[in-house]
């Protein structure tokens, strides 16, 4: 399960708007706004998260740490 702070950071790492990550996540603006304002991991809908993660992921964002232990997000290393 990813984090708010991890939501927001994605975000900032590719220089989205909330608009952007709506339009490819399928996600509602409304939706992404509660999920980024909660602290820890934000109550919804699992379908929403793995939008969002699955989104992220296949745009170069990596998940390390776990919601309780240094939660982050990271670019991933780009393919030789």
């Amino acid at each position: 399960m990813i984090t708010s702070a991890q939501i927001r950071g994605a975000r900032a790492l590719l220089d989205w708007s909330r608009q952007v990550l709506s339009d490819r996540s399928g996600v509602g603006i409304s939706a992404l706004m509660r999920l980024e304002a909660s602290d820890g991991i934000p109550s919804g809908n699992i379908k929403t998260f793995e939008a969002v993660q699955k989104t992220f992921e296949q745009s170069g964002i990596e998940f390390v740490g776990t919601p309780d232990d240094r939660p982050g997000v990271r670019l991933k290393n780009p393919s030789p």
